[in-house]
C-alpha cells in the first residue's frame, strides 16, 4: 500500500476536539471503537507526542516486547 493510502488511514479520521473546564478531551465513540479503547486507558508521553492505549492492550504489547528481547540498537539506551 502506498504512503499516501496510509496517510489517509491514519489522518483521515482526525477530528477537532474541545477541552472541557477540567482539562479533559472527549475521544469520539467512532475513534474509540476503531482503536479498541475501553474504559481503562493509558496516556503515554513519548517525547514529542502522546500515545493513548487501551490498558489491557498496552500490557499485552509490553509483555510481547519484553519476551522478544531488547533490540540491539537500544542496548546502550539511557535517559
Amino acid at each position: 500500500m502506498s504512503a499516501r493510502a496510509w496517510q489517509r488511514i491514519f489522518l483521515g479520521s482526525a477530528s477537532d476536539v474541545e477541552i472541557d473546564s477540567a482539562g479533559r478531551i472527549l475521544i469520539s465513540p467512532e475513534l474509540r471503537q476503531a482503536v479498541g479503547l475501553t474504559r481503562d486507558v493509558m496516556l503515554l508521553g513519548m517525547g514529542s507526542h502522546f500515545e493513548i492505549w487501551d490498558a489491557s492492550r498496552l500490557q499485552e504489547n509490553e509483555s510481547e516486547a519484553i519476551a522478544s528481547g531488547m533490540p540491539e540498537a537500544l542496548q546502550d539506551f539511557s535517559f
